[in-house]
């Protein structure tokens, strides 16, 4: 685990970007029984109910913040999540899932018990309960993709990370889907992203951040920042430097949100 965390409060606006960190997270929607997703245009593509598991995405997801506005949660650190789970990463990547198709009746269990949890520190208590106990009767995690993680995050190429823990390219591929959830020259990538929108806080240009961080110059930087915000730097406003992940939409560019996906697309 990275963290456990609880939130309630309403936020100003009522939709935002979330963008990838090759994390997953299980969700909690304490205010109402369901979570929503969005495309990039607005249009519902996803409802599910309100205990999820979110596998590592690799796009930017729009959500509804009506639905965190009581919520509680845990994020992974990368390569944590597998032993709560007991399925490959793989099989949840780009995926919000219902956690009652991992968990069975744990999962709506979790979500009572959280309700009548009296306050926020008891919220806390109550998720960690619930992940020792599934963390017991688990495998525990890959030692080795946790440490590869580890150094891809600090700006290690992915030759440098095989050469290091003795995996060839096949197996760290492999091993690296099954905890992670991704290839790990992607997981490089969105580590990249997350490093430049972490310093992108200071007075350095984007010039001298696409030359500190790797890029080949500063169209590339932009290409990749497109790929993984849906905007361009110029464009990136972030809720707060503490959420730098989570990006505010002006509804007004969401005129399509109506009605829902196309049949077959819902999960209740």
């Amino acid at each position: 685990m990275e963290s456990l965390w609880t939130y309630d409060g309403q936020l100003a606006h009522g939709f935002e970007r979330v963008l990838p960190s090759g994390r997953m997270q299980l969700l909690v929607n304490l205010h109402e029984n369901v979570f929503r997703d969005y495309r990039l245009d607005g249009r519902l593509t996803h409802k599910t109910r309100g205990v999820v598991i979110q596998g590592a995405h690799t796009a930017p997801r729009v959500v509804d913040t009506a639905c965190q506005r009581s919520i509680c949660g845990v994020s992974f650190a990368p390569a944590s999540a597998s032993p709560f789970l007991g399925i490959p990463a793989s099989a949840l990547t780009g995926k919000v899932v219902d956690l009652s198709e991992i968990w069975g009746r744990d999962s709506p269990l979790l979500r009572e018990r959280l309700l009548q949890a009296p306050t926020s520190a008891a919220r806390l208590d109550v998720l960690e309960a619930a992940l020792l106990a599934r963390g017991r009767a688990s495998e525990p995690r890959d030692a080795a993709v946790a440490i590869a993680c580890s150094l891809l995050m600090g700006g290690a190429s992915v030759r440098a990370v095989g050469v290091r823990l003795g995996l060839s390219p096949r197996r760290l591929i492999e091993r690296f889907q099954a905890h992670v959830g991704v290839k790990p020259k992607l997981f490089a990538r969105i580590a990249r992203f997350q490093r430049v929108l972490a310093s992108a806080r200071g007075e350095m240009t984007w010039a001298s951040l696409a030359g500190e961080y790797g890029f080949s110059d500063q169209a590339h930087l932009v290409r990749e920042f497109r790929a993984f915000s849906g905007a361009t730097p110029a464009a990136y406003r972030p809720r707060s430097d503490e959420d730098r992940n989570h990006v505010p939409l002006d509804e007004r560019h969401f005129s399509s949100i109506r009605g829902g996906p196309p049949p077959g697309t819902l999960r209740q």
